[in-house]
């Protein structure tokens, strides 16, 4: 089914999911099945991000966060660490003006002091520019580790306990929500990992309590609209009871 026909059906079951939240995985093996640099699988990649901004638009979501350099991958080589460095430049240079014409409001979130000064620039200058926006939040997680994301949150609990702004009676679910990086935005309604891995890889692991989960075997370059959709779609059949009995 074609993209368009996919979208004209989710329009017809009514529910989309607010928060859509990809791990975008597979450019190394992409690059690799062809015989090329792994940074070539990481440019091809960018094609796929435009492809499901375009598709979220079209089909109202509220939130969607791309998981696009953990901080594992830190450990990767130092030139394909500056390649990919250069492509988040890259990227910001060539979508920052459609990005902030289509509504669309920017957030890069992580530990961005690893950051190269330039990306870090740049990236600075991205969400300046589309701080104003509503249509739609786009989350850039870069240089970020959900378990390093929730140390972070009880440092910032156990501090303000210190200095008497927080009373320790009230430490509780919202406390430490409220401290996270994505305390502005609805938790997500539908995960999707691209590639047919199994495993969430430390990506917003509170976050993600009780979203749906998809598994993609589609390597990330390869990922389009209407993979999107069909993602989409698969989450409009599930049964969400957050742990309740359907009546």
């Amino acid at each position: 089914m074609k993209a368009d026909d996919l979208l004209a059906q989710i329009r017809v079951n009514g529910q989309v999911p607010r928060h859509v939240a990809i791990i975008m995985d597979g450019n190394g093996r992409w690059a690799r099945e062809r015989n090329l640099p792994r940074p070539l699988g990481h440019r091809s990649g960018m094609k796929s991000v435009r492809a499901v901004v375009e598709g979220s638009l079209a089909a109202a979501v509220e939130v969607l966060s791309l998981f696009a350099f953990s901080q594992e991958n830190w450990q990767r080589p130092p030139a394909e660490i500056k390649a990919l460095m250069s492509l988040l430049q890259e990227y910001i240079a060539r979508e920052a003006k459609e990005l902030n014409e289509q509504g669309v409001r920017v957030r890069v979130l992580g530990d961005l002091s690893r950051l190269t000064p330039s990306a870090a620039s740049a990236a600075e200058q991205l969400v300046a520019l589309t701080a104003d926006n509503s249509r739609l939040t786009l989350n850039l997680f870069i240089s970020y580790g959900s378990r390093a994301e929730l140390v972070r949150a009880a440092r910032l609990i156990a501090r303000d306990v210190r200095d008497g702004r927080l009373d320790l009676e009230a430490v509780d679910e919202e406390a430490l929500r409220s401290r996270l990086y994505t305390s502005d935005c609805p938790d997500p309604d539908l995960l999707i990992r691209t590639s047919g891995e199994q495993r969430i890889s430390n990506f917003l692991l509170w976050q993600c309590a009780y979203a749906e989960l998809y598994m993609s075997p589609v390597l990330w370059p390869d990922f389009s609209r209407r993979h999107l959709y069909e993602a989409i779609m698969a989450y409009q059949n599930r049964d969400r009871r957050f742990g309740r009995v359907t009546a």
